[in-house]
């Protein structure tokens, strides 16, 4: 799969994607990133990217012209190198979007890919956005300087999930993955961790030493059940909506609630 990006900070994405574990999806062009640097597709002496609002405001505003310069370019070189592909998806990243799940990501990272708009300052001209964005994305309930982090964060979440970049096991039982629970806790050497004020060493739970495979992935099971209702109730209620639930599920959830005798 390919993604194009626009953005006005290509060197942001070099050193992120040259990194970890997902690099092999990129080192392979499974995930074939290609960038656009906007200030290349702007004109004049100064080659700018931005203007003062109409209606007056604070900030800036990006200008149309050079970012349909850019998404020009990126779709006529898709089209010359994929001339089977459908016309891509052009993904904004704003506050305003639709939040990014791992259902989401699931989406993408089954598709060919993306033309990617990180935009900057107050925004992009609603013009171009009414244009040419298919979709709009968001991280979450707060605001960033531009798009290019949460650009990064979904081409991490699409790298692993590609063929060979993990195990299957690993992603197929992360949070939001397995019933739309949140993962359980995570346990290594050594067993007993010494406590940094000289209070008692922390144990590694004892079932997790016991060797017995049954038990330890009911207690896994409890624990996404428990760290989810406290944290996410509303997940829950979606695991419990799809039928993901068992009866073993709603007791312990039930025996959660219950003050202890």
């Amino acid at each position: 799969m390919r993604f194009d990006i626009v953005t006005l900070f290509p060197e942001l994405f070099a050193p992120h994607l040259a990194v970890g574990i997902t690099r092999r999806a990129f080192e392979s062009a499974q995930v074939d990133v290609r960038l656009w640097p906007l200030r290349d597709h702007a004109e004049g002496t100064y080659r700018r990217v931005d203007d003062r609002p109409f209606g007056g405001g604070p900030g800036m505003v990006m200008l149309a012209e050079p970012l349909e310069r850019a998404l020009a370019a990126a779709k006529a070189q898709r089209r010359a190198q994929q001339p089977d592909e459908a016309a891509p998806q052009v993904l904004h990243f704003t506050p305003t979007g639709e939040r990014i799940t791992q259902a989401l990501v699931r989406d993408i990272a089954s598709g060919p890919g993306a033309i990617l708009l990180c935009g900057r300052y107050e925004g992009i001209d609603q013009r171009l956005l009414d244009r040419h964005v298919t979709r709009e994305l968001s991280l979450g309930d707060f605001v960033l300087s531009g798009g290019e982090l949460p650009a990064l964060a979904l081409l991490d979440a699409v790298a692993r999930l590609q063929p060979g970049v993990l195990t299957p096991e690993s992603h197929e039982q992360d949070s939001f993955s397995a019933d739309f629970l949140l993962d359980c806790p995570h346990y290594s050497r050594p067993e007993l961790l010494s406590a940094p004020d000289g209070g008692p060493p922390q144990p590694v739970p004892p079932v997790l030493l016991s060797g017995h495979h049954a038990q330890i992935a009911r207690w896994r099971r409890e624990q996404q059940l428990a760290i989810t209702a406290r944290r996410r109730p509303d997940l829950i209620a979606a695991a419990r909506a799809a039928g993901r639930l068992t009866s073993a599920d709603e007791q312990w959830l039930r025996s959660l609630r219950e003050p202890a005798a």
